[in-house]
């Protein structure tokens, strides 16, 4: 690890293994002049590798001491650094057709893709290293024991593939568990038109709060069982049963039913 020790608050566990490095590039398959951004290359495992197929690619940094080794390892017109936090990072400054490329701290996993999801429009793909049990979850079918929110939430963006699961063994420090990697392409044209997209992610939250309640109970403070019947949505089905589909078409339904009619303001 070159003298680098893994800081746990950054959920550093960095890939060591040169098979592992060329499957997830090949499955990447960078050309020059893609938009590459890697995003937590710590000790540049993958790095290298990405430039030396793109040409030139961007990278988010948030350990201070790894971004001045990647500074003295990488010219600038091959690696444009941002020293960031991912979570926080403004990625429009980045450009379009942008490709992710990052394996992913455990511990921030959810929120981070959450937020690569409200920047699907500026994607072209993103390829993403994740616990395996995560990665379960994004690419879960309904009534599966996967399938919930997180599921939910990406789906509707992305279409997402489970490539393969990378061994504890391949990181320095071994993490306690699998990885995986998968492939998330924007669904674009193809992604359901939601109305009110903060009122789709209460709807979803709701539904998956208490997987053993029925949707009458679990969405009580938002709908009655009427406007669930309205929807075409079973009041006593249960969350995890219904596609994402039904949960676009249930939102769009309460926007609609909550939305004051036309023409009519406040006064």
């Amino acid at each position: 690890m070159k003298g680098h020790r893994a800081r746990k608050r950054f959920g550093q566990n960095f890939l060591a293994d040169a098979h592992y490095v060329r499957r997830i590039v090949d499955a990447v398959d960078p050309r020059p002049g893609d938009n590459v951004v890697e995003i937590g290359p710590g000790l540049a495992a993958l790095t290298g590798e990405l430039i030396a197929r793109a040409g030139r690619i961007a990278a988010i940094e948030i350990d201070r001491d790894l971004a001045a080794r990647l500074r003295e390892t990488f010219a600038a017109d091959a690696l444009a650094l941002h020293e960031a936090d991912a979570l926080d990072f403004d990625y429009t400054t980045l450009g379009n057709h942008l490709r992710v490329v990052g394996n992913l701290p455990y511990n921030i996993s959810s929120p981070l893709l959450f937020r690569l999801a409200a920047h699907a429009s500026q994607l072209r793909d993103a390829h993403v290293m994740l616990q395996r049990e995560v990665v379960a979850r994004m690419a879960a079918a309904p009534a599966a024991p996967d399938y919930g929110r997180l599921t939910v939430m990406l789906q509707v963006a992305f279409r997402i593939e489970r490539l393969f699961v990378v061994p504890a063994g391949a990181f320095r420090p071994a993490p306690k568990v699998e990885s995986a990697v998968a492939r998330l392409v924007p669904l674009r044209e193809g992604a359901p038109a939601i109305r009110d997209a903060a009122l789709f992610a209460r709807v979803v939250a709701a539904a998956f709060m208490q997987r053993r309640k029925t949707l009458r109970n679990a969405l009580s403070a938002l709908c009655t069982a009427a406007a669930l019947e309205a929807a075409g949505i079973d009041p006593g089905a249960r969350g995890e049963t219904l596609a994402v589909a039904d949960f676009v078409r249930l939102a769009n339904s309460l926007h609609t039913s909550l939305s004051p009619p036309a023409g009519r303001g406040l006064g």
